[in-house]
């Protein structure tokens, strides 16, 4: 007897092949599909999914959850989106290896501004004890890259220098440890230090450790180099093409503040396609970008680590050289929104622009930025203007496109991609204007990124797969998440099913944590 049996539903089974009229079974942690009579087929439940779409379990390929999903594991804003596994460990900022505990607590301060500083669920060093701590605990799957921040603060420490012939060695052993032990790949974000600090030779002898074992090269790109438009996207395939490793560019799209158009950055890629070269991308797909409010601050008051960073941020000397070199990260500072603030004086500031929090404060800008981020320990973040939407349908749409919420979970005001970024694209992007098909867009959002991971058994209904399900109206889904009123869950997303469980149930969560951490290489995936 089946545990589940959905039936009445057009199946969209993630391939991109359009949708049949089927019956889809639920047995244990595994789909089977059904077409035709479903004489004699018992089931301790039945659904009746008709006039809704039965589709894979959603993969976000960006997403801020290393801790927050500990502190949280209902994991409401996403699961309730239909993401039934998402990618952590983004932006070379995650959370092990890390072998002195001190160097951790360091570093997730540092890093408080986009994954939050909740309690620590206990200790760990390595990645197999960070990843322990998700099974049967999250809502959701979990698939770990490893950061390369973790990795240089183990072997080289927080300066910004150069590594060592041994210390590069070191690094690349820790690497290859942690691929051993379940990690996909590696990541950097090269707009955050001390994983910043890496140089491209470095990135490649890391990246080329990785690419030996299967893993991905997942890159937030280093968005100050040369040009600022293309030269990043250049040293992010350059690495690929040196490592011999698959490289994904996540959240890439073009800028309202790039100096040239979307055309030609998608000619970058495909240009490297056409060469031989494995490039793929995600996005998300609104206009407002958010990450932590510490990205501002010159790479150079990060040199030395938490400590040096203090002391430059209350140094008067240090914040006049910052005023000199620090500039909003969007047209101006009044579309730098700030959220997640803890001190009861500054609950007045959530959802505000830093210009008017600077006014308000009766500070300079930069002085306003230095005092918030040492009274807050760090955990400020913003939302600002990011994506041109004149041209997001083009990232969106291309067919190397993936989705990466990129959703911080944290403030009052997180951007609305945190709570619509799967939906807003069933809703605007497919039914609305038409951008792309119902087919296509549940291939990128599904067998697309499982395929990019090298997930075995996850991103197709398929005979015999893991039962991760989606039950969704296309008629009514809608995101109506806002800037304003972005804690607004989606509209039509009905039923969600985690490794067989419903987690999310005629548009409530049960309370089910069937999630597990999915280790490269392990028949629990």
């Amino acid at each position: 007897m089946l545990d589940l049996l959905i039936t009445g539903g057009l199946v969209v089974d993630g391939t991109g092949n359009p949708g049949y009229h089927g019956a889809v079974g639920i047995e244990g942690e595994q789909v089977r599909l059904f077409r035709g009579a479903l004489d004699g087929i018992q089931a301790q439940r039945t659904l009746d999914a008709t006039g809704r779409v039965v589709c894979p379990g959603f993969i976000d390929m960006h997403a801020h959850s290393g801790l927050v999903i500990l502190a949280e594991p209902r994991h409401e804003p996403k699961v309730r989106q239909g993401v039934t596994t998402e990618v952590i460990g983004i932006d070379g900022c995650s959370y092990a290896p890390f072998p002195s505990h001190a160097d951790l607590e360091q570093f997730v301060e540092i890093n408080a501004g986009l994954d939050g500083c909740p309690p620590l669920p206990g200790r760990w060093t390595t990645v197999e004890q960070y990843l322990d701590l998700f099974t049967s605990r999250v809502a959701v799957n979990i698939v770990y890259l490893v950061g390369n921040s973790p990795l240089r603060v183990s072997a080289v420490g927080w300066d910004d220098r150069p590594p060592t012939p041994a210390e590069l060695r070191n690094q690349c052993a820790l690497l290859r440890t942690a691929l051993e032990e379940g990690a996909w790949g590696m990541s950097t974000g090269l707009d955050y230090p001390p994983g910043s600090y890496a140089d491209t030779a470095e990135l490649v002898a890391l990246s080329a450790e990785a690419g030996r074992l299967g893993g991905i090269y997942h890159t937030h790109v280093r968005y100050s180099l040369g040009d600022r438009f293309l030269d990043p996207f250049r040293e992010a395939i350059e690495i690929g093409r040196r490592a011999g490793i698959p490289a994904h560019i996540t959240h890439f799209y073009q800028r309202t503040t790039a100096p040239g158009g979307a055309a030609r950055m998608l000619a970058l890629v495909e240009d490297a396609r056409a060469e031989g070269l494995d490039v793929t991308f995600d996005g998300y797909p609104y206009a407002y970008s958010s990450t932590r409010l510490n990205i501002v601050v010159p790479q150079w008051a990060f040199d030395g680590g938490l400590a040096a960073l203090r002391r430059n941020l209350a140094d008067p000397e240090a914040r006049a050289r910052m005023r000199k070199e620090m500039g909003p990260r969007a047209t101006s500072w009044h579309e730098m929104w700030l959220t997640h603030f803890k001190r009861p004086e500054h609950h007045r500031f959530e959802g505000r622009s830093l210009a008017e929090i600077a006014e308000l404060m009766g500070l300079d800008v930069v002085d306003a930025i230095c005092e918030l981020l040492l009274r807050e320990d760090q955990q400020v973040s913003y939302v600002s203007a990011g994506a041109n939407l004149a041209t997001l349908p083009r990232f969106v749409g291309h067919p190397l496109y993936m989705v990466g919420s990129d959703a911080v979970l944290i403030g009052d005001y997180p951007s609305p991609r945190t709570y619509g970024a799967f939906p807003v694209i069933l809703a605007e992007f497919v039914r609305e204007e038409r951008w792309l098909g119902l087919p296509d867009a549940i291939r990128k959002m599904t067998s697309f990124p499982a395929q990019r991971l090298g997930l075995p058994d996850r991103g197709l209904l398929r005979d015999g797969f893991k039962a991760d399900v989606v039950v969704f109206d296309a008629e009514t889904v809608k995101a109506p998440a806002t800037r304003r009123e972005p804690k607004q869950f989606p509209i039509g997303i009905e039923h969600v099913i985690v490794n067989g469980r419903l987690v999310v149930d005629r548009g409530t969560h049960t309370g089910a944590l069937a999630g597990r951490a999915l280790r490269r290489g392990r028949a629990s995936t």
